[in-house]
């Protein structure tokens, strides 16, 4: 694949063949597509590597467009690996389309292969390739961080240091736990925003009732439901986000009918569609074991204010997965039976090794987000109270998106963190 320069950036894309198991090398296997981004003043020189680790589960690693942020920062002294996980971006993508020819069972054979666990696996064969006798370092954000923490609990010996932004995962902790957490920190969340936009409760309420009462279809076909928009409290969690959802429904109505600006908008908002591992697998990243059983969906019976009835005001949700979502959103309906079937499954395996965790030797330095929508501070400051060689810096100047928001700065905080020790 050729290479190209971007704003003085030499990228160089390329690709490897992993196995869908590794417990089974020969077997079918999986391209991965990544990309090497170095300062084009130093391409001759043997920098260290640097894999950044996407959030997700389900999305590709970003598409480089600037040397700014985070980025700029890394290439000071790194050669940069961004990595598209299995299963997205150009890594053997998954679809309904992909899946198509398998049955529901095995269709759920082939998902289980795309935690962390296989993610990790197919990193340090990359790492085999690009730097044989050197170990690599990684960054690591949201999902990425879990990855993290996988990473150091099988291939130690294959990394020189860690940094991880909002993504410590809740190691010990079920997945009811962490949905209970989400929705008290989503209900928080729409609690500030209401109370910054004194009107937004009732633009709220309003849409609710109509999106109730009508047919409201997306321009893809896909009808628009009351529950489908209490997800956007997805966007809560981010810098931005509230007031982007303020404005959205500031000029969602044309008259008494809804725009069609707002539902182009809507249907680009919902990442389901596009990103079916974000659905399909996001439960199961929080399980060693036990079925999920649908989590998401059984904890919001505890919260009777999500539980939507005409004349009632409308609660947002945020980063939860529900079974309706596999009869509603047009690219997941074909994948409904092997969803079931996962969140079904109750041999998972184990993800952490809490012993070799503990006893890390491997600096580790962290971006703690004390009002993270997505990630738990309590579960998060947990985890560091027993996690070896590891430092964290404590901060609310940041949602979840620090790194985007902020990452050039950010991630020098951290390398200074790691180095000053």
């Amino acid at each position: 694949m050729s290479p190209y320069v971007l704003d003085g950036i030499y990228c160089q894309p390329m690709t490897f063949q992993v196995p869908l198991d590794h417990t089974q090398p020969g077997g079918k296997q999986l391209t991965l597509f990544a990309r090497t981004l170095t300062d084009k003043n130093r391409r001759n020189e043997e920098l260290p590597l640097l894999l950044f680790l996407q959030g997700g589960p389900g999305f590709g690693a970003p598409r480089p467009t600037a040397n700014s942020g985070w980025l700029k920062r890394a290439l000071q002294e790194f050669q940069v690996v961004l990595l598209d996980q299995r299963g997205t971006g150009q890594s053997t993508p998954i679809s309904a389309k992909a899946l198509a020819h398998l049955s529901p069972a095995e269709q759920a054979d082939y998902l289980r292969h795309f935690r962390a666990d296989s993610i990790v696996r197919d990193a340090e064969l990359v790492r085999a390739k690009l730097s044989p006798d050197r170990p690599w370092s990684l960054l690591g954000q949201s999902f990425g961080g879990f990855c993290c923490l996988t990473y150091l609990s099988l291939f130690p010996e294959a990394l020189q240091e860690v940094y991880i932004t909002g993504g410590i995962a809740p190691i010990g902790r079920s997945a009811d736990e962490v949905y209970r957490a989400t929705y008290r920190r989503v209900a928080a969340k729409q609690k500030a925003l209401c109370e910054r936009f004194p009107a937004m409760q009732g633009m709220l309420d309003r849409l609710a009732a109509h999106l109730h009462s009508q047919d409201v279809r997306l321009p893809n076909g896909q009808r628009l439901t009351v529950e489908q928009f209490q997800q956007q409290g997805l966007d809560l969690g981010a810098s931005g986000g509230p007031e982007g959802l303020y404005y959205l429904l500031e000029g969602a109505f044309d008259g008494e009918q809804l725009s069609d600006a707002f539902l182009y908008q809507m249907q680009a908002m919902q990442p389901f569609n596009s990103h079916p591992v974000f659905a399909i697998l996001h439960e199961a990243i929080y399980s060693e074991g036990p079925a999920t059983d649908w989590a998401a969906e059984r904890v919001r019976h505890q919260y009777p204010a999500c539980q939507w009835q005409p004349g009632q005001p409308l609660q947002f949700t945020g980063e939860m997965i529900y079974p309706w979502m596999f009869e509603q959103f047009r690219e997941l309906q074909p994948l409904k039976e092997a969803a079931d079937l996962l969140a079904a499954k109750a041999d998972w395996g184990a993800l952490y090794d809490r012993a070799r965790l503990a006893a890390n030797q491997v600096p580790v330095a962290c971006a703690v987000y004390a009002e993270d929508m997505y990630v738990e501070f309590d579960y998060c400051r947990d985890v560091l109270g027993w996690l070896g060689n590891s430092r964290a810096w404590i901060t609310n100047e940041y949602e979840h998106n620090g790194l985007r928001a902020d990452g050039e700065r950010i991630l020098d905080r951290l390398i200074t963190l790691n180095r000053d020790r």
